[in-house]
């Protein structure tokens, strides 16, 4: 009885277990009856999102979405048909058909993937009376990207079509859908894209549409992607690259006290309509190849430089953090320094001072005599050269040099910032000595920096010891930014340490006798820094970091110009313009402005390429 009774219960456990499984199955779940693309009787279309808008920090629209047309096929449904009169409306000839059928092929017979994309609405209109002669191929609508302005490519960066490797890690793309390649559309591709919208089409034993699969109950309709307002000042960008016209280099301003990017400027740049359309490809490849000018590298995020003096920022507050000098310590210049016994073993100084020079003069007159003197007297304080440069390089690197922001920027560069690991193994007979590294101290050496870099650098000066993560995205449409953009990065230097540097770099433009006192600005407390960074591949590099006003900073910017001779020939009164445009919206020196416009360092870059096919040769 015991046996009967357990065996019943058994049986009834089992049959409940059915039961609800196929009610989930049947009723909770669309799997039982959901139809897949193995399902001859039931063909599948996708209905694509809008794609998300793009807007600058002021509402100005700068990406929206344009309705183009693709040629769709299934091969398993492809007929016989005149492939000749099909090649000519398409204006393709055999080959490529051939090519694009087998490629399909390969891909899916039984999946809908792209014949040929892109076409404009004459094509569409012409052609969509003529499809139904060619059983197979259909017309799909699209939404491509639209560049209402011409700027800012290499930050909003560009979509392309999805190829099979990431389809086979990614199975919710298709081949032939378009994904965020470059910029902002990389970065919030999962925000942007959207949710593509299916419909399930019935066929009859005849393979002839019918109607909606089960009256539609397993359609969906596309979500469109989430807007993202940018921080960039659409205005300022424009104006920086006017500024910056038949020049090389990278721009980055900041703001301090959020670490919003206002500006982030490559040149040369391009047309980002040239990245859409049928000829995306075409123009592509042709951006690619140009070796010379390099239109495809973000200067502003990847390109790195010796930073010059603008480097002396930071020798000056470790030195004040390891107490090796006071604002009031002084040095004598005599026109350099000499650093060894050797011929070679000088550095020169061209600040022009004979007296004692303290902390603020060595600033704003720019003396390698004494910023070599007190980087020495860092090194130098510990046992050991390598202790030194271990402790020297956490100061630097706790400005953001050295190592990636962790920014949601798509590209980027560590740049470098040498400590003694490094050097032991450049000497590893152990046998070298602060001298052995001096260059460093100005900016030189073995130190490299990003623009965005040194504008981090420049606002976390203007914040007095601390700094926001960059970041390009300000408003997300119903999300909340990371939490990381919004803590602020300590640095190793005390607050205390900060104020009488950035009097030394007020008096860089306000003091007569500052090395750029030519870019000031009327009723703007500017401070800021020259460089001339050294190129061993023709003239140096121009070099400026500035932040404005003094007091409530609002705007930190760093300007690198390849081969611009030196920081106040062109780094500087770039900056100093964009810091007037940004904060005041007038210029209120227009020859100035006006020499920025039209002047071209042209000549320059032809000569060092006409320098390179000499070596080629």
């Amino acid at each position: 009885m015991k046996r009967t009774g357990l065996l019943f219960f058994l049986i009834i456990s089992i049959g409940i277990i059915f039961i609800i499984r196929l009610f989930y199955l049947q009723v909770v779940s669309n799997t039982y009856n959901k139809p897949t693309v193995n399902n001859s009787a039931v063909k599948i279309m996708y209905d694509y999102p809008e794609r998300g808008y793009i807007f600058d920090r002021n509402g100005i629209l700068l990406v929206s979405n344009q309705l183009s047309y693709d040629i769709m096929v299934i091969p398993r449904e492809v007929k016989p048909m005149d492939t000749t009169e099909f090649c000519s409306l398409l204006s393709i000839n055999r080959d490529d058909f051939i090519k694009k059928i087998n490629k399909a092929k390969h891909y899916s017979t039984r999946i809908p993937s792209i014949f040929l994309a892109q076409l404009s609405k004459n094509d569409y209109a012409y052609l969509q009376e003529k499809m139904h002669k060619f059983k197979g191929f259909y017309i799909q609508k699209r939404l491509l990207r639209d560049y209402p302005i011409n700027s800012a490519p290499n930050v909003l960066g560009y979509i392309s079509e999805v190829n099979e490797g990431l389809i086979k890690k990614n199975p919710e793309y298709q081949l032939g859908e378009l994904i965020g390649t470059a910029g902002v559309e990389k970065t919030y591709e999962d925000i942007l894209r959207g949710t593509k919208g299916v419909k399930y089409i019935q066929r009859d034993r005849f393979n002839k549409e019918i109607g909606s699969y089960k009256n539609g109950i397993y359609d969906t309709l596309p979500i469109p992607g989430k807007d993202i307002t940018l921080t960039i000042d659409s205005r300022l960008q424009q104006y920086g690259e006017a500024l910056m016209a038949n020049k090389r280099g990278g721009i980055v301003a900041i703001e301090p006290s959020t670490g919003e990017i206002l500006a982030l400027i490559s040149m040369p740049t391009y047309n980002p309509n040239l990245m859409v359309g049928r000829e995306r490809s075409a123009n592509f490849t042709k951006l690619y190849l140009d070796s010379i000018s390099r239109p495809l590298l973000d200067r502003g995020l990847q390109a790195q430089y010796p930073p010059g003096s603008p480097f002396k920022v930071i020798s000056s507050l470790i030195a004040l953090q390891e107490n090796v000098i006071t604002p009031a310590t002084t040095t004598l210049c005599f026109g350099g320094y000499k650093y060894g016994s050797g011929a070679g073993s000088f550095m020169k100084c061209h600040c022009g001072t004979r007296y004692p020079i303290d902390l603020n003069t060595a600033i704003y007159r720019s003396c390698n005599s004494y910023f070599s003197t007190v980087y020495r007297r860092v090194i130098e304080k510990y046992p050991t050269p390598t202790e030194g440069m271990n402790i020297w390089n956490k100061h630097a690197e706790s400005f953001g040099l050295g190592k990636y922001l962790n920014n949601d920027l798509s590209v980027g560069q560590k740049g470098f910032i040498p400590n003694g690991d490094y050097y032991n193994k450049v000497y590893p007979n152990g046998r070298w000595r602060s001298t052995a590294t001096i260059s460093n101290a100005i900016g030189q050496g073995e130190v490299l920096t990003t623009p965005i870099q040194l504008a981090n650098m420049t606002a976390t000066v203007a914040n007095r010891g601390f700094y926001f993560t960059p970041h390009i995205a300000k408003i997300i449409e119903g999300i909340v930014l990371d939490k990381k953009f919004t803590i602020p990065n300590q640095t190793t230097i005390d607050k205390k340490h900060f104020d009488p540097v950035i009097e030394g770099l007020f008096n860089v433009i306000d003091n007569p006798r500052g090395t750029a006192h030519w870019s000031k600005v009327p009723g703007i407390e500017i401070c800021g820094k020259t460089g001339t960074s050294e190129n061993s591949h023709g003239q140096d590099h121009s070099i400026f970091i500035a932040f404005a006003p003094k007091d409530n900073p609002k705007i930190a910017i760093a300007v690198f110009v390849e081969n611009g001779y030196w920081g106040s020939r062109w780094a500087g009164p770039i900056a100093t313009l964009m810091i007037e445009k940004y904060l005041t919206g007038k210029i209120s020196r227009p020859l100035e402005e006006e020499r920025m416009f039209n002047g071209s360092i042209q000549d320059e870059y032809d000569k060092q390429l006409i320098e390179t096919k000499k070596i080629e040769k």
